[in-house]
């Protein structure tokens, strides 16, 4: 199994942060464009345990792909953990931290992951999938800063 963590100070107080964050519609605002990432149910404002969202993803070569996840437990303005159901990884559990600072909101993701296919999994970790993940969470950065100052 392996792991990706990230911090970042949101330049924001609690409530807004985590009312951006928790909106399971600003999703797209923070993944890249070439990751043709596209809701495909009807998902309310706010996320709630249980919730189920479906989504084409194209995250290699674009080349689409479903993707299925479960917001698996929501602490209110602490945390909320999206675990995979249905798509690329073998095992996919994102957290997603929050903690309120005198300078802003420290949010910090982990994303626990395991790779399907075995032995080519593994290949693939350091080749392409370690660097597509860095990416991604790199875009996200830039685009949280655009986004909160």
């Amino acid at each position: 199994m392996y792991q990706l963590k990230k911090t970042q100070l949101v330049k924001s107080d609690l409530e807004t942060c985590w009312n951006f964050f928790s909106s399971p519609k600003n999703l797209k605002e923070i993944t890249p464009d070439y990751m043709g990432f596209d809701v495909l149910v009807d998902i309310p404002e706010k996320m709630y345990e249980g919730l189920m969202i479906a989504y084409t993803v194209k995250p290699l070569f674009g080349i689409p792909m479903e993707w299925i996840t479960e917001i698996k437990y929501v602490h209110d303005k602490k945390f909320f953990v999206d675990e995979q159901r249905k798509g690329p990884y073998k095992i996919w559990h994102h957290e997603h931290h929050f903690e309120e600072t005198e300078k802003g909101v420290l949010m910090t993701d982990i994303v626990s992951y395991e790779l399907p296919l075995g032995f080519l999994g593994k290949l693939a970790h350091p080749i392409i999938v370690k660097n597509k993940l860095e990416e991604i969470f790199d875009y996200r950065f830039k685009r949280v800063e655009e986004i909160f100052g």
